[in-house]
């Protein structure tokens, strides 16, 4: 039994969920694909997939063995793409994940450039406002957003993250201007549900008695939320209320007059934009690749001023 074509074709059936469309995109018959699972799961003395003519299951052993073959095959193509061209020569595919209105405008727009620059290295980008497990779900690599909770992934910092809160001159021709963070209460505030991932409200570095400043959070209310960050900036465009969203979002608005930035004195420091990946001992090259040319463009101050 040739190991790692088995590896191959495990992956392949357990990814796709089906013997047919694994045996095609190798170009074998399925009966070929159905004899290297069944030589595979004759040498490890173990069933992996429960095989029946409507669909493909994997069983609790094989979800296991799945992740370890992945990142096996993972090494296995960073050991080829270390030795060819002089160890420059990515290839390979990266899975990637980010939050859904970040990366439409700020990671999306970089992996046709990323891919240009590394012609064998395909590409699969997934835009969500959940919170991905990459282990579990075959991810390589997440762009994250704000404070980071404690685990066992690595994360490289890779640009500031500031927020403001900003509304529009007519809003606040009408409504008038909040002079600081306890006067949002009679304001009318577009906020996150509670289902989405702001968890803690809107932060404020406010003075303290003692004469130092500290971060507060509040969760300002309104006649409207949503657990969707662009409906609310569309909102507020549209002279609804106040909102508090990141300078990536709004940047362009502002420098263009659309909207206005409400109490600065009180903007909280800001937290960061991570590039987040399982711990490895050897990363694939076109891992590393990814992270340095993401850190590329995000460290250059005049990405942000122009946009992506």
């Amino acid at each position: 039994m040739d190991k790692l074509k088995a590896f191959e074709s495990f992956v392949s059936v357990a990814q796709k969920g089906s013997l047919t469309a694994a045996a095609k995109a190798e170009g074998v018959a399925p009966a070929i694909m159905g004899r290297r699972l069944d030589s595979l799961e004759a040498h490890l003395g173990v069933k992996l997939l429960v095989r029946t003519t409507r669909r493909i299951t994997l069983t609790h052993e094989g979800t296991a063995f799945l992740e370890d073959c992945q990142r096996l095959l993972g090494e296995v193509a960073n050991a080829e793409a270390s030795v060819s061209a002089g160890g420059l020569k990515a290839s390979g595919h990266l899975r990637i994940t980010a939050p859904a209105g970040f990366g439409r405008r700020h990671v999306a727009p970089l992996v046709p450039k990323f891919h240009l620059m590394h012609p064998d290295v395909t590409v699969s980008l997934n835009l969500s406002d959940r919170v991905v497990d990459l282990a579990a779900e075959g991810f390589d690599c997440a762009v994250r957003v704000g404070d980071l909770p404690d685990s066992s992934l690595v994360s490289v910092r890779m640009a500031d993250n500031r927020r403001l809160c900003v509304a529009t001159p007519d809003f606040l021709k009408r409504y008038g201007t909040p002079q600081s963070p306890s006067e949002l209460t009679r304001f009318r505030c577009l906020t996150l549900s509670s289902d989405a991932s702001q968890t803690r409200g809107w932060a404020f570095r406010v003075p303290t008695a003692q004469g130092s400043h500290e971060v507060i959070h509040l969760r300002p209310s309104g006649p409207m939320d949503c657990s969707d960050g662009q409906v609310l900036h569309d909102w507020c465009l549209a002279g609804y209320g106040i909102a508090w969203r990141s300078t990536w979002e709004v940047e362009a608005e502002v420098k263009s007059g659309q909207l206005v930035p409400l109490l600065e004195a009180f903007a909280a420091p800001p937290n960061g934009i991570y590039a987040v990946f399982s711990q490895r001992k050897h990363l694939p090259l076109r891992l590393r690749l990814w992270i340095d040319f993401l850190k590329e463009h995000y460290g250059h101050a005049n990405y942000w001023s122009a946009g992506a």
